[in-house]
This record gives C-alpha cells, sequence and structure tokens, in this order.
C-alpha cells in the first residue's frame, strides 16, 4: 500500500495525519474511511500492550481490503498542535472531511467516519450536518457525556489530568474553564443520531464496557433511524480497537455496504 503525510488546519491549529491507499488496484476513486480515535486517557511513557500496531495498524487492516483510510490526530494528541477541545473536535473533523473531499482518490460518495469513543461521538455530531458523509461506523459511543458530569464538573482536577498526560499544554487554556467544560454538553450523540438516517449507521459496543455502559449503544439505536445496526460483544470492553471480533465486525459491515 502507499502511505502519505496529511497535514491541514482548522481554527489555524495544524492537525497531522496519514492517508493509507491501496496499490495497483486498479481503480481511480476508492472508498475512504476517516477514523477518529478516542480522548487519550493514559500517560506519557505508559508502554503500549505487546502487539497492539495502534491506529495504524487498523489502518492498514482495512486498507488491505481496498479502501482509502484517513487516520489523524485531533488538537492536542501527538504531534497535532493545539489543547485537547471536545467541542474543538467538531471543527477538525469537519476539516478532515473538507480535505478528503478534494482529493481525486476519494470516491465522493463512499465517505466513511469510523469514530471510537470521544471520536465516535464527534463523528455522529457532525455527520449528522454534513451530507457529504455517505455512513457512520460509531464503536463505544456515548449517547451524552452525562454520565461523565461529576468528574468533568471541576475544570482544576479534569484540566490537571489532561495536563499531566499532555493533551492540554498551554498554560492560559482554556480561556475560560466554563466554555470549556461546557463542550462536553453540546456533544451529545443522542440528539443528533436520528439525521444521519437514511445513511446507514453501525453501532459496535463491548457488552462489559467499563467506561460507557452497553446502555449508551441500546439508547442511541433505538433513536437511530434505518438503515442502521448494532454488534454487541461479548465480554468485551471500551478497548474495541484492540478487539479483534469488534474490528472484524466493522470490516464486514464497511464491505457489505461500500464495496
Amino acid at each position: 500500500m502507499i502511505i502519505r503525510a496529511v497535514n491541514f488546519a482548522a481554527d489555524d491549529i495544524k492537525l497531522s495525519g496519514q492517508l493509507y491507499l491501496p496499490e495497483d488496484a486498479g481503480v481511480p476513486e476508492y472508498p475512504t474511511v476517516c477514523v477518529c480515535h478516542g480522548i487519550p486517557c493514559d500517560s506519557p511513557g505508559v508502554k503500549p500492550e505487546p502487539g497492539d500496531g495502534g491506529y495504524p495498524a487498523l489502518a492498514e487492516r482495512i486498507c488491505r481490503e481496498g479502501f482509502a483510510v484517513m487516520i489523524f490526530r485531533f488538537r492536542g494528541v501527538g504531534d497535532s498542535g493545539g489543547n485537547f477541545d471536545i467541542d474543538g473536535w467538531t471543527r477538525d473533523l469537519k476539516a478532515a472531511v473538507d480535505y478528503l473531499w478534494v482529493l481525486s482518490e476519494v470516491d465522493r460518495f463512499r465517505l466513511t467516519l469510523l469514530g471510537y469513543s470521544g471520536g465516535a461521538a464527534v463523528s455522529v455530531c457532525v455527520a449528522a450536518g454534513d451530507d457529504r458523509v455517505s455512513s457512520v461506523a460509531a464503536c463505544a459511543c456515548p449517547a451524552d457525556f452525562d454520565s461523565l458530569k461529576n468528574s468533568l464538573a471541576d475544570y482544576e482536577s479534569t484540566g490537571k489530568h489532561f495536563r499531566r498526560i499532555g493533551i492540554i499544554r498551554d498554560k492560559d487554556f482554556p480561556p475560560s474553564d466554563e466554555e470549556w467544560l461546557d463542550g462536553f454538553s453540546k456533544i451529545r450523540p443522542i440528539e443528533f443520531v436520528s439525521r444521519i438516517s437514511p445513511r446507514p449507521l453501525l453501532l459496535v459496543h463491548g457488552g462489559k464496557d467499563e467506561l460507557v455502559d452497553v446502555s449508551h449503544a441500546h439508547r442511541l439505536y433505538g433513536r437511530a433511524g434505518e438503515p442502521k445496526a448494532i454488534s454487541v460483544i461479548d465480554g468485551a470492553g471500551h478497548r474495541l480497537r484492540r478487539d479483534e471480533r469488534a474490528v472484524a465486525s466493522v470490516i464486514e459491515w464497511l464491505k457489505a455496504r461500500l464495496v
């Protein structure tokens, strides 16, 4: 496959990633998947689990099935600039769709958002208002962040955690603690998910998700319009990217819908 560096901007913040393209597939345009990671929770220096290739390994696997795949880091994460801001992540994803939309290799009629956790929540909200997105696969997606209100109610403690893991970097960020915290109230997939229809939606959730209870998936499924599908992975936890059954479920759905 061919791997290209990706750089684009949102709110004048530089975002970076990689674009994976099938090699010698014999087609001018590829069905495309934009992968949206979740909110980092690990501390700097934490070693990945053995055999975990991260999102690049996921991108390579999907690419081998004939898809173009873009992975990128939201603001505040990795080598992208800026500071973590969940409301700002929606603008990052809109900029990512803008970037993909003008690429000659991208089939504009088959552009899927594949999100995980916080990235899934942002994917649902963005897709609801952008019909350039042809389908959404949301893994471990919170219906809302209401269950986190207690832990997010105090920016001093929440911000200290995000500074410790390196996704809030600037001393003067955020300019308003109240507005920063209010961003979590704006990202409510339960209020946006019905607007994805009539485009296809897949919900994948772990039956024993320790961070986002599986009830969130059932709430979203009940509110979503057709066509929709749900896959609850028995015994799986929150990190579905690392669960072979969850990955296989996503790829099977992508191939059935898009290839």
